[in-house]
């Protein structure tokens, strides 16, 4: 929010040469009304990045939180009428997707729509937002490879590799959850990473341990489907729930697995909780075929102590963010944030959202 307030009277038009006797230049304007249908697993940081940039731009926010996680979003509009805010300004609408979310996206005085979530629901957004030929931001999760080339600094690496899997219990929609390795080092990160994993500890989120629990017994239920597709596949590591933890909550050790081919669903579907898996490759060709050889492209991290090599990757990978020699999963309000395929269209973050809650319109002075 403060990002936005900020870049708020920093937004310019341009002045474009034209014809003689022509002075020619560009506004921003707001939509209008703006439609916001934010996730659970980062609920205060979507409502920020999202309705923020909106409301710098001048619309009015019809924001829709998930059912699981609304409490904030109230809050939120509680502080905004405290603050001044005008009254209509920001107007929040819990309920059901299939109701408050369905009737928000289908209403014609909505002009453009922001969506976060599955990739599912991301197409009757798309869907409905045709209907009235309305713009639509959707950012629709991922499936975002590591690559580590042999010269790799291992040292600085392997946090980055470990963290970005399980940051928030994997509910993560940049979550690394491919680490792709090159082969002459493969079995020195799998053991150097099942070593960090062994380690892992799992508990209540007031413990502030390694790992807290999944948001409901839902979704527990949809990693612990996957994990249970492992069969015979390497289980290198998992972590530990730790003692006295509630019987009732969700939580799942976080599992690395090795040896994992390319095309199983493991290495292919976002899992959304805390595993990742580990695949080898041979060369750049090979890396690069792997790291997009899936529907998604939102993140992508490279670890090469090759400078050239770094570049070429960063230009080859398929995704919406390059992080080279670190990896900022969800990170950074000034990064423009969106991704490519199946990781939807349109950009969060930085003033490219600014850009996208505002409408382009040119002004042609003809004055002799």
């Amino acid at each position: 929010m403060e990002f936005y307030a900020g870049a708020a009277d920093k937004l310019m038009g341009e002045t474009i040469p034209y014809l003689d006797g022509y002075t020619v230049y560009t506004l921003r304007e707001p939509h209008g009304v703006t439609g916001h249908i934010v996730p659970w697993n980062y609920p205060m940081q979507i409502i920020g990045r999202s309705v923020g940039a909106a409301l710098a731009m001048g619309n009015a926010c019809v924001l829709k939180p998930a059912e699981e996680a609304c409490l904030t979003a109230l809050a939120f509009a509680r502080l905004a009428e405290e603050a001044g805010l005008p009254a209509g300004a920001l107007n929040v609408v819990p309920g059901l997707g299939e109701e408050a979310g369905a009737a928000l996206t289908a209403h014609p005085g909505v002009r453009h729509l922001s969506f976060t979530g599955s990739v599912g629901v991301g197409q009757l957004v798309q869907a409905a937002a045709a209907r009235n030929v309305v713009p639509v931001t959707l950012e629709l999760g991922g499936k975002s490879p590591q690559v580590v080339f042999a010269d790799a600094d291992l040292d600085r690496a392997l946090p980055f590799l470990v963290n970005a899997g399980i940051q928030n219990a994997g509910q993560t929609c940049s979550a690394a959850s491919r680490i792709l390795v090159e082969r002459s080092r493969y079995a020195e990160v799998v053991d150097r990473m099942a070593a960090r994993y062994g380690a892992l500890k799992v508990g209540p989120a007031l413990s502030d341990l390694d790992v807290g629990p999944l948001i409901s017994a839902r979704q527990k239920a949809v990693v612990e489907g996957f994990l249970a597709l492992a069969g015979d596949l390497t289980m290198a590591a998992r972590g530990q729930v730790v003692e006295g933890a509630p019987a009732g909550g969700h939580y799942v050790a976080p599992a690395l697995l090795a040896d994992v081919r390319p095309d199983h669903r493991l290495a292919q579907e976002e899992i959304f909780g805390p595993a990742q898996v580990v695949i080898p490759f041979d060369d750049e060709d090979h890396a690069a075929a792997i790291a997009n050889g899936t529907g998604y492209g939102l993140v992508a991290g490279c670890w090469t102590e090759n400078g050239s090599r770094a570049l070429r990757m960063a230009k080859r990978l398929r995704a919406g963010q390059v992080f080279l020699n670190n990896y900022g999963a969800g990170g950074g309000v000034e990064l423009p944030f969106g991704g490519v395929g199946l990781s939807g269209h349109g950009r969060e973050k930085g003033f490219e959202a600014l850009y996208g809650f505002s409408v382009l319109k040119t002004v042609a002075a003809h004055h002799g």
